[in-house]
């Protein structure tokens, strides 16, 4: 199973690309989870749910060529509701009939293996250029008439983030996105020229509009624990009003990544200063801790390093 990846639409399994490749190719909104419990569940699938019918109803409603590659936009599905339960039961049902079609020899698979799942919701252009102009059935029509999905599924390889020998290392490359509170597959290809600046050694790009305000990676989420004031205070004896956690807001242009919703429900339960301001790095003197956040890191060991930075910050609070 390890070297196996299939591609799942309409009923048909197919042998899939690398997914970089697959999402390449189609236009659409998607996001990326992964199995847990040897591949009984999803992690935190509610969440990418949610998330994927935000992405889908920003697009629609701010560039629905990022959704249908041809760039059309019929009146019917302005300003038209895409409820949450309706992406969902889309998405589930074929991740269901997935399921079934692609069997896995037991002799195939190693025990406690996960797979790497992808969910890209694109726009059936074919669907919407069979309709007549002026059709009087238009206005029944629904946006999820027009929806496809695709579903590659892979083995998942994580890689260990958190190890003091295995740290991130970040570059700051380029500006922000476009319709960034939006996962969609087209960013994989516009960010691939940012990659020309990657050295081997980098984990990952950052993006900033001024040079100096970090809003995000390519593909996480940015964080850094900041001292409130310059102090010459022993870290360890610092109290908690020192530091806060900061991280972009979305208004300011970054995607709400699933872990960073997670790293901010954390701060707020556990009474942890936390404010949204792009950390500046004209500020940089004043940060203790930075840290990325994303599903394509191995989360075990993510979460060891995010609550080793609440208990060495905050004590009091674990």
């Amino acid at each position: 199973m390890s070297n196996c990846r299939f591609l799942y639409h309409n009923g048909v399994v197919l042998e899939a690309p690398p997914v970089t490749t697959f999402l390449e190719s189609l236009t659409g909104a998607y996001t990326t989870t992964r199995t847990i419990n040897n591949g009984t569940s999803f992690l935190f699938w509610e969440r990418h749910m949610k998330r994927l019918s935000s992405s889908i109803r920003i697009l629609l409603n701010s560039k629905p060529e990022l959704l249908f590659s041809s760039g059309s936009s019929p009146r019917f599905w302005m300003n038209q509701p895409v409820p949450h339960s309706s992406i969902y039961d889309l998405v589930n049902g074929s991740m269901s009939e997935a399921l079934k079609s692609v069997v896995v020899k037991e002799s195939d698979r190693i025990y406690g293996e996960e797979l790497a799942v992808t969910v890209l919701v694109t726009g059936n252009v074919e669907k919407l250029n069979s309709l007549d102009d002026g059709s009087k059935c238009d206005e029944e029509r629904k946006v999820l008439d027009f929806l496809d999905v695709w579903l590659h599924l892979g083995a998942y390889s994580p890689f260990p983030l958190g190890l003091r020998e295995n740290a991130a290392s970040l570059a700051l490359v380029g500006r922000g996105r476009d319709v960034a509170a939006a996962k969609y597959s087209d960013w994989v290809r516009l960010r691939k020229p940012l990659e020309k600046f990657r050295s081997p050694s980098t984990t990952e790009l950052l993006l900033s509009n001024d040079g100096d305000h970090l809003l995000e990676g390519c593909i996480t989420n940015f964080f850094v624990v900041c001292r409130r004031v310059k102090s010459s205070e022993n870290l360890y004896g610092g109290s908690l009003s020192e530091f806060e956690v900061q991280t972009a807001p979305i208004t300011d242009g970054v995607l709400a990544g699933v872990i960073r919703d997670l790293v901010i429900e954390v701060c707020l339960s556990k009474g942890i200063p936390y404010r949204e301001r792009a950390p500046s790095w004209s500020e940089c003197e004043l940060w203790e801790e930075a840290f990325i956040t994303s599903r394509s890191f191995h989360i075990h060991n993510l979460f060891s390093n995010i609550l080793a930075y609440i208990y060495l910050f905050w004590p009091n609070t674990c």
